[in-house]
């Protein structure tokens, strides 16, 4: 009996998102969206801009709101004042390579706002993790972790706009809290 309850449940379940989440892809386009960009991302312990790659492919969950897993990718170079008795005191280089993964929700305003249908606005949410590999030059025996921000936890706030170039293909501007990016928005 809890197995059969449980069966009905999830297909109405099931049915019925998947006809909420086709629907919003009909009529409003949200979803079913290969994005990607380069953009700037700013980070405190970098101490300045950096060039970053992002790509996410979104897919529609209820009216006018997506999810959508995504990547990015940035490395810099910079360097560490270190010595000890054995070593003499000086710059040493590294390269740290940083790749954030995770999810992001969008929801979007182009109903509320009346916009016509080659505009997009929305506000957006990011969480993840963070991958990170440094590389130091030779020659350098100090601490190679390198412990900054908040770790492997990833967090970011997007605001932002697509025009509709054509039904498959759209240009975005993406502006958030950690990496900002103009981009390409295939739709499938």
């Amino acid at each position: 009996m809890k197995l059969t309850n449980f069966l009905i449940i999830a297909s109405i379940l099931l049915v019925g998102t998947s006809g909420i989440a086709q629907t919003a892809h009909n009529n409003e386009r949200y979803g079913n969206t290969l994005n990607l960009g380069v953009g700037l991302g700013y980070y405190s312990y970098v101490g300045s801009t950096t060039p970053v790659l992002h790509a996410d492919y979104e897919f529609p969950v209820v009216r006018s709101f997506t999810l959508a897993p995504f990547i990015n990718y940035f490395s810099y170079s910079n360097y560490y004042y270190w010595g000890n008795p054995s070593n003499p005191y000086r710059d040493y280089s590294y390269r740290e390579t940083v790749i954030p993964l995770g999810v992001k929700g969008t929801y979007y305003f182009d109903k509320l706002l009346g916009l016509n249908k080659k505009w997009d606005i929305y506000a957006a949410g990011s969480v993840g993790f963070v991958y990170r590999k440094t590389t130091w030059e030779n020659g350098y025996y100090g601490q190679t972790t390198i412990r900054r921000g908040t770790g492997a936890l990833y967090l970011d706030l997007h605001l932002g706009a697509e025009y509709h170039v054509s039904r498959k293909a759209g240009i975005f501007l993406d502006l958030s809290t950690g990496v900002s990016t103009l981009g390409l928005a295939i739709h499938f």
